[in-house]
């Protein structure tokens, strides 16, 4: 059993077939007692993925759809949400100013970083914990960070 933290690029590949898909899932999927962590923003960011996926004809209307319901589903059942509040916003800005991130890379990276803070301050989830992004970039600053982070893309 371990914890994740999936940035948007990482969580997409359960729900369409791209390099690095069968990690994702088997991660997600294959063993229950993994504990997968995501911000809020994921849902939308994931929904805007497949959203360009449909409408440059790589998904059918139907497989689209059914992208939408799952997942729907599994940030209503599956995934712990890390909502974005004002202390989060802040740790974002903050990492703003030592690396190079985008805006929403930024809060997936404090939203990652809280996380890690308090499953490593509670006694009984001493566990590991991985950030998962198939960003480049975005995991060498996690890294810098002190995260220890997996690319599904090297995992293929």
């Amino acid at each position: 059993m371990s914890f994740y933290y999936f940035d948007t690029s990482a969580l997409v590949k359960r729900y369409v077939e791209e390099t690095g898909s069968r990690w994702v899932t088997s991660v997600c999927d294959s063993d229950p007692g993994n504990i997968i962590f995501t911000a809020t923003i994921s849902h939308v960011e994931a929904a805007a993925a497949v959203g360009i996926k449909h409408r440059t004809g790589g998904l059918s209307p139907e497989d689209y759809q059914e992208v939408l319901d799952n997942l729907a589903y599994d940030f209503s059942h599956h995934y712990v949400l890390v909502t974005v509040d004002e202390a989060l916003i802040g740790l974002a800005v903050q990492l703003t100013t030592r690396h190079r991130l985008r805006g929403y890379d930024a809060v997936q990276l404090a939203a990652a970083l809280t996380v890690n803070y308090l499953t490593r301050e509670s006694a009984s989830m001493d566990l590991p914990f991985v950030f998962v992004s198939s960003d480049g970039d975005l995991l060498r600053f996690a890294r810098s960070e002190g995260l220890d982070t997996q690319n599904p893309l090297d995992a293929a």
